[in-house]
């Protein structure tokens, strides 16, 4: 599989606070097949979320600045300043998601990788696939060669 993949906040925290998570795992397998694509919202999201204090006792701050510095300079950047909220049909329950769905189409994502129940139920949105990451994950299982 190639193509461009969204990953929302949710799954990117799971994945910068437990190594070796099927989150972190996704990440890796998006960054070694795919476009991973991001917003200046999202990346900001991500960050205001992992300097939460309650993160302290699983990941020190230092580091978890560095996975969203990391981040910054490994995705593939996409402006959605300009893009009209109103071609959002349907949007997602939780307005806050809707940047995902904003990125997706900006992108021209073929994937949005999600932990969040308010995105996965849209599943497929406008043509664009809304899985968990162990989805995402087994579909590279399912179409390696053995």
């Amino acid at each position: 599989m190639n193509g461009r993949v969204v990953f929302d906040t949710s799954t990117l925290v799971s994945a910068a606070l437990r190594v070796g998570s099927v989150p972190y795992q996704a990440l890796l397998q998006a960054f070694g097949s795919c476009d991973v694509c991001a917003s200046a919202q999202t990346l900001d999201e991500l960050e205001k979320v992992l300097e939460r204090r309650k993160f302290d006792r699983y990941l020190d701050r230092p580091s978890r600045r560095d996975f969203v510095a990391l981040l910054r300079r490994s995705v593939h950047l996409f402006d959605t300043q300009n893009v009209d909220q109103m071609i959002l049909e349907p949007t997602c329950r939780d307005p806050l998601d809707n940047k995902f769905l904003v990125l997706a189409l900006a992108a021209e994502a073929s994937t949005v990788i999600s932990s969040d129940e308010d995105l996965l139920v849209l599943h497929p949105w406008r043509g664009i696939e809304i899985v968990t990451p162990a989805e995402f994950l087994s579909q590279y299982e399912e179409s390696s060669p053995r």
